[in-house]
């Protein structure tokens, strides 16, 4: 029988790259981000939401994300996750130490973003938008070995279609802004549909440094028909659910170019790893 596959959702990923991401950019403006993702998980949340143990398993992607304004409203962006590592550990008997099950890894890209944002409104320090993202299956989805399989991908097309509101505001003199989102994220092949909603606060100090606060919330609307048994914690199983905190901090070292940091981790979750995540990165912010 097939192990079950356990591992960690990369929708965490996407959500943790917009940073300066609240309005359109502007024409010939962007916003560009090399970076590194990773999670290590021996436990998960289960489809009831309990945790449950798992042979070890590790993720790490090196991303491009984009966004860059084609017009005065409206924006081009793309997420290119170019290199994807995923493995699975040996399992090892505690008692005789022999191998039990061997473990796996897999090299590939993964699967690629690109959409549009459009600036529905921009008056003072309040902005709307909304943006069509379409997610494009160009990950493997079937590698490892019989006991290990991993991905990178679905293997399904979608599109996230989402509004964003954001203001900008100074709280004793401190520069900070503030963002809510909610969005609803069709599949195809049997998967079921998803809404995301969230928030994020952000603060500036030293004209410098960002400090970041993100809530996010993943729904599923469960009309699928793919099985979820023997699916607990898989990167792209059906029916994932998820109420993840995320804290970044972002230093501009020279000019326009900066770095990040960011943890994040599900205190709530279905199907999920049940560790957190932590991504590096060095970003361009042409404003």
């Amino acid at each position: 029988m097939i192990y079950k596959k356990i591992t960690t959702t990369l929708f965490f990923l996407f959500l943790t790259t917009t940073l300066f991401a609240q309005w359109t950019k502007g024409k010939g403006k962007g916003y560009y981000k090399l970076s590194l993702w990773s999670v290590i998980a021996d436990k998960h949340y289960t489809d009831t939401g309990e945790i449950d143990p798992n042979p070890t398993r590790g993720t790490n992607v090196v991303s491009l994300y984009g966004e860059h304004g084609l017009t005065n409203k409206l924006d081009v962006i793309a997420y290119l996750p170019f290199f994807t590592n995923t493995y699975q550990n040996n399992v090892v008997s505690g008692t005789r130490g022999d191998i039990i099950t061997k473990g796996a890894s897999l090299n590939a890209v993964g699967d690629l973003d690109i959409g549009l944002r459009y600036g529905l409104l921009k008056k003072n320090s309040l902005a709307l938008s909304t943006s069509l993202k379409l997610g494009l299956p160009t990950g493997e989805t079937s590698g490892g070995n019989e006991f290990a399989i991993l991905q990178t991908g679905d293997g399904e097309f979608n599109q996230l279609l989402q509004v964003d509101l954001g203001a900008s505001f100074k709280l004793k003199n401190i520069p900070a802004y503030g963002k809510t989102f909610v969005g609803y994220n069709h599949r195809t092949k049997g998967f079921s549909d998803e809404i995301h909603l969230g928030g994020e606060i952000g603060f500036q100090f030293f004209k410098k440094l960002w400090l970041t606060g993100k809530l996010t919330v993943l729904k599923s609307t469960k009309n699928g028909s793919i099985d979820t048994f023997d699916a607990n914690g898989s990167l792209f199983a059906n029916n994932i659910e998820y109420t993840n905190f995320g804290l970044q901090a972002a230093y501009r070292i020279y000019k326009k170019i900066g770095v990040s940091y960011e943890f994040g981790s599900a205190f709530s979750g279905r199907i999920i790893a049940a560790s957190p995540s932590h991504s590096v990165g060095v970003f361009i912010n042409i404003n």
